[in-house]
């Protein structure tokens, strides 16, 4: 049993290829391939666009009775996918692109156009320098023209280009910086200045409003000098104090002495003979009893102040009144 994956055969000694029968395919035979669209197109049967390298299943050919230096030409069929339309297209080797040929119309071939519009005018002028010798000659005169534009723009750019070589980019940088903070500073000056003109222009208008009003008010006093104390004033001012000090002793009594104050209360002083009858005293006679204590508490107090003496003195003459 021989191998699976083997790479040589065995022939027999009696083996003639001659004998083997060939495969008789039509020319014309068509192979499926896969493929992606060549360049962009829209569909001429529902307006579909296909953009360039869409792939697709395609039906490949080689065209009859056509052919570029021996190179076959191949054609293409592809369906829309959208309405099945079938599209075709073929190779041009001639220009080494692809040419439409049925279905759809091609987009974005302007480069396409401009080549071939470009190899036309070539032609046209090679026709005529053939036929007409001063055109041949003009047309070297303007090739010459052309020439030396092209070289002097050339020598201009090459001239540039060395002085830019020397140029020291940093410090290009470096001014243009410069110039734009000295551009802010001054205009931050001059922001400064227009608000400093505002600032002065409204206190005018503020003066004047208040010029305005102070004279249609009417004119006030002049302000009076405070008249400067006399260093001898004070000796004048203490008789004044004293004569204020006596009326009040007059009318009321004088405050810290305390023999005038309890002189005014007369204390009772207590029998003793009545002590041991204390428990026998009626309620009436011991009610002024407690009164006459509280009268000479309220008369005399060590640790009182002269204020709380002189309410005690009022009460006193008030119960000496209503007996």
């Amino acid at each position: 049993m021989s191998e699976r994956k083997v790479l040589n055969k065995y022939y027999p000694p009696d083996f003639d290829p001659s004998k083997i029968p060939k495969l008789k395919l039509p020319k014309d035979r068509q192979y499926v391939v896969r493929l992606m669209a060549p360049f962009n197109m829209r569909c001429k049967t529902c307006g579909e666009y296909i953009y360039k390298g869409k792939k697709f299943n395609a039906r490949k050919e080689t065209v009859q009775n056509e052919a570029y230096l021996g190179l076959p030409i191949f054609r293409f069929y592809i369906k829309c996918t959208r309405c099945l339309a079938e599209i075709t297209f073929k190779t041009d080797p001639e220009n080494t692109d692809y040419t439409m040929e049925h279905g759809a119309t091609r987009n974005f071939q302007a480069e396409k156009l401009l080549e071939e519009e470009e190899k036309r005018v070539q032609k046209e002028r090679e026709d005529e320098e053939l036929n007409n010798p001063m055109k041949v000659l003009e047309n070297r005169t303007k090739d010459s023209k052309l020439e030396m534009e092209v070289l002097e723009n050339l020598q201009e750019l090459k001239d540039l280009n060395q002085r830019q070589a020397h140029v020291d980019f940093e410090a290009m940088l470096r001014q243009h910086r410069l110039s734009e903070e000295e551009r802010q500073k001054q205009e931050q000056e001059e922001d400064e200045r227009e608000t400093a003109a505002l600032v002065e222009e409204a206190r005018k208008r503020r003066l004047l409003e208040d010029s305005d009003s102070e004279e249609d008010a009417p004119a006030p006093a002049p302000p009076r000098l405070a008249l400067r104390p006399k260093p001898t004033a004070i000796l004048d001012e203490a008789p004044k104090a004293k004569k204020k000090a006596e009326s009040w002793e007059r009318s009321v009594g004088t405050l810290g002495s305390r023999p005038q104050l309890s002189g005014l209360v007369v204390v009772k002083k207590a029998d003793p003979g009545r002590s041991t009858q204390q428990g026998q005293v009626s309620p009436t006679t011991q009610g002024p009893a407690r009164s006459g204590k509280a009268a000479d508490s309220a008369a005399w107090t060590p640790g009182a102040s002269s204020l709380s003496q002189l309410g005690a003195y009022s009460d006193s003459e008030d119960s000496s009144g209503s007996n």
